[in-house]
């Protein structure tokens, strides 16, 4: 089966209802998206829980896709009737059948995120025989290990587990972290996600592995601290839940976060001070992980060594 690919630009304001509207019409899926991206003038836009997203492209591309032999025309009139708005100015494509499957999973090989330690597709072969390997697929929940900011997480959590730890994974995501941890020696480990996509991918993903792990929402938290406590998640997030996670964090303890633009890093470090002397562990592609020794509960706040 092919389609068609109708595209055109629209202001701002009209994007979000020029999309919805094809969708209704019949359009198979919408996708908008900066006119500008690939070129020295795109505008990426980042925005976090509880925060508007900064700013908007003046501009925003539309592309319906159509089934083969779709009256698109005939669509895209109707549409730019019920808005009152003029037919604006377009052009169409084509667009094979492909074997998306394999294109993306053509996208996602393995991945070494630190000496011996891989994360590997479980379509793809170990590059390296007798290595540490955590199988993972790309899928709902988000953590492939490709990311900055979770092979930071990776990198401090194979530099600090050394084996009889209880590690807490705050927005756990894929459970990557947590599997990981458990991989690495840890005694039992915990992921917490407000997604329920999440919590259930996690708990796949670690039968998937081998490794036990318990997953749930955050009220099923239960009392208590532990010797590891890891949250990759944003910096907004981890400045709102400084007070809940910093008495996770046992006497002697070790806490890591991540998710953290460089730029953001000192309101982070100011959020947590009353509890631990925060310090940058190590920063990629303008990320940061900042981590500390030390629990809440010991009184005597370190920073990471």
């Amino acid at each position: 089966m092919s389609y068609v690919a109708l595209r055109f630009d629209a202001a701002a304001a009209d994007a979000d209802a020029w999309s919805d509207a094809l969708v209704e019409a019949g359009a198979l899926s919408v996708d908008v998206s900066d006119p500008r991206a690939g070129t020295a003038e795109e505008a990426p836009l980042f925005g976090e829980p509880g925060l508007p997203v900064a700013g908007s492209w003046a501009w925003s591309r539309v592309v319906a896709l159509f089934a083969d032999g779709a009256d698109w025309r005939r669509t895209l009139e109707r549409v730019a009737i019920a808005l009152g708005r003029p037919v604006p100015p377009h052009e169409t494509y084509p667009v094979a059948e492909q074997d998306w499957v394999r294109r993306t999973q053509a996208q996602f090989g393995p991945i070494e995120v630190a000496r011996g330690f891989w994360i590997v597709p479980t379509w793809s072969e170990l590059p390296e025989p007798g290595a540490l390997a955590l199988r993972l697929d790309p899928g709902l929940a988000f953590g492939t290990g490709s990311h900055p900011t979770t092979r930071l997480c990776l990198e401090w959590l194979r530099a600090t587990v050394a084996g009889g730890e209880s590690v807490l994974d705050y927005g756990c995501g894929s459970g990557i972290l947590a599997i990981a941890a458990a991989k690495l020696g840890a005694r039992s480990v915990t992921g917490i996600d407000i997604d329920p996509q999440a919590v259930a991918a996690s708990g796949s993903n670690a039968r998937a592995n081998g490794v036990h792990g318990t997953f749930g929402p955050p009220e099923a938290l239960r009392p208590g601290a532990f010797d590891v406590v890891v949250a990759n998640i944003l910096a907004n997030p981890l400045v709102l839940l400084a007070p809940a996670l910093a008495p996770r964090v046992a006497s002697a303890g070790r806490i890591a976060l991540s998710g953290i633009l460089a730029g953001q890093a000192d309101d982070v470090i100011a959020a947590y001070a009353p509890w631990f002397t925060l310090g940058r562990w190590r920063e990629r592609d303008g990320w940061v992980l900042l981590a500390a020794a030390g629990g809440a509960a010991s009184g005597r706040p370190r920073k990471a060594p």
